[in-house]
């Protein structure tokens, strides 16, 4: 009878013991596969000429001053760069005013108005820009930025370069295909345009 009772002690006792090792394992495995599908989730695969190349989601906040830099930069280059040709124009124009409010329509306004963009075509001047330098600060709502730029005006007889400062404040807008990142420059103002140096041709 003794034996009989340690014996179901015995057994009774590694079953618990097994049934409490099994239901840690099966957890365990359960935590590690839910850790690895929210892993997956996280990635993003993009389809560029036929090659898939991963891209990782993240907070927008991890990347909001990469994000301000680049939109301030692609506005600058949109609005900057013109070729003698309206439709070219008109064409990177309307995709700098998707990027911004009034206050850079106003300047588009000002410099039709004063006949820039018809000299521009009449004179078959080029303008491209390189947008340097951006700073942002984000200490402050709606963001505060600088923009340090190069002008190159390439006209028949010379090539002249033009050192730009700009500055305005960024607001957070809905993404769209218009404005991928996002933000919408405000109260935009030009500090500084003016010749750095003038090359003959």
């Amino acid at each position: 009878m003794k034996n009989i009772d340690s014996a179901f002690r015995y057994v009774r006792t590694f079953s618990a013991a097994f049934i409490l090792s099994c239901a840690s394992l099966s957890g365990f495995i359960i935590y590690k596969c839910y850790r690895l599908i929210g892993s997956y989730e996280s990635k993003v695969y993009i389809l560029a000429n036929g090659k898939a190349f991963e891209a990782l989601a993240a907070e927008r906040q991890d990347n909001i001053a990469v994000e301000a830099k680049d939109h301030v930069k692609t506005f600058h280059e949109y609005f900057f760069t013109l070729d003698p040709d309206n439709k070219v124009i008109e064409m990177n124009i309307s995709k700098a005013l998707y990027l911004a409010d009034v206050s850079a329509k106003r300047q588009y306004e000002n410099l039709k108005e004063n006949g820039y963009y018809t000299n521009i075509i009449a004179g078959n001047i080029s303008q491209q820009i390189n947008v340097d330098s951006v700073y942002i600060d984000l200490k402050q709502y709606p963001i505060y930025f600088k923009c340090y730029a190069t002008e190159k005006i390439i006209r028949l007889t010379s090539i002249v370069l033009r050192s730009l400062i700009t500055e305005g404040y960024l607001r957070s807008v809905s993404r769209s295909e218009n404005n991928s990142h996002g933000f919408l420059i405000e109260r935009w103002e030009t500090l500084e345009n003016k010749d750095v140096k003038t090359e003959n041709r």
